[in-house]
């Protein structure tokens, strides 16, 4: 099966923000190429007999995505490229230009598979689920994800402040809105952690396939999460189905670009005094995404950093 290539010339410092945005206008897999070290904790588990001298890091990135030959992709790179321009305003993506290719690779969908591999996010276990559980992991607090073309594994710093943050205000029986849930990541850890049941959004329709079958292999049953594709900010029918005031936490992990105007809407989703935990903020994002949430009705309780990442908690006052 043949695949038309496409690479994106950009910045190392943009690399996160164009894997997101890629994520949410439905890309289904990319390669990042870079002349960045890796760090101990990224080379945890691999074995490297003799690690490779790179050139010297001249902050410059190619992001390549794939799509199947043979289809127009007029729209999709359109999105991309609108994307691309959106980003512009948040950090520096460089030249942005995209050259094409093709490629026959059959299993490029799944070689990346073979840098993402369990690891802790405190006492929790996050777990592929191609890899086999050890012996000594039996016991272990364990969530096991297969993040397919979703986003989400658990590895970036985002998912792991948001899922601090659930287990440190989820009470048992609650109920959860995950807006932007990607491969479920954070739903399954907040059933996991006690939640009575969750309800889930994303714009990207193949991450409700990803959703489902990671609630089946964590062996959740599946009335216990209900999803729904679309855009929360201005779908009022999808706020008619998500619900009013009747989710104690609402979870978000999606940039801040995306929060700053879906900040209004969640009030109307939580109860009193419900609890607001976002992430995907970058951190000189943080004053900006505060204000929003501020102004929308909630008190900050506080904000959390890990590496350039920001989480912010808030309570909801009105």
């Amino acid at each position: 099966m043949k695949w038309d290539k496409y690479t994106i010339e950009t910045t190392t410092d943009a690399e996160d923000f164009i894997s997101m945005m890629l994520a949410e206008v439905g890309i289904e897999g990319i390669e990042i190429q870079d002349n960045v070290p890796l760090t101990e904790e990224e080379t945890a588990g691999m074995f490297i007999d003799f690690p490779p001298e790179l050139p010297p890091d001249e902050g410059k990135s190619f992001v390549t995505f794939y799509l199947e030959a043979g289809e127009d992709h007029s729209d999709k790179l359109k999105e991309v490229r609108v994307g691309l321009e959106n980003l512009r305003s948040m950090v520096d993506v460089g030249p942005g230009t995209i050259t094409s290719g093709q490629t026959e690779d059959l299993d490029w969908i799944n070689n990346w598979k073979q840098f993402f591999q369990s690891f802790y996010i405190d006492d929790i276990l996050i777990k592929p689920t191609w890899e086999p559980l050890k012996e000594e992991d039996q016991d272990k607090f364990l969530i096991e994800i297969d993040p397919g073309v979703s986003f989400g594994t658990g590895k970036h710093e985002t998912t792991q402040l948001c899922i601090r943050q659930l287990r440190k205000y989820l009470k048992p029986g609650q109920k959860v809105l995950d807006v932007g849930c990607g491969s479920g990541i954070l739903s399954i850890a907040a059933l996991k952690l006690g939640a009575g049941s969750v309800v889930g959004t994303d714009i990207d329709e193949a991450c409700m396939t990803s959703t489902a079958e990671n609630m089946a292999v964590n062996h959740l049953d599946e009335e216990l999460g209900t999803f729904y594709v679309g855009n929360l900010i201005d779908d009022e029918k999808l706020q008619e189905k998500v619900g009013s005031e009747c989710y104690d936490i609402v979870v978000a992990n999606i940039l801040a670009d995306v929060i700053i105007p879906m900040a209004p809407v969640i009030p109307a989703r939580l109860k009193q005094d419900g609890i607001f935990i976002t992430s995907g903020i970058i951190d000189f994002k943080e004053q900006e995404v505060s204000a929003a949430i501020e102004s929308a009705g909630f008190e900050i309780l506080e904000i959390n950093h890990q590496g350039e990442w920001v989480n912010i908690t808030a309570r909801k006052k009105y």
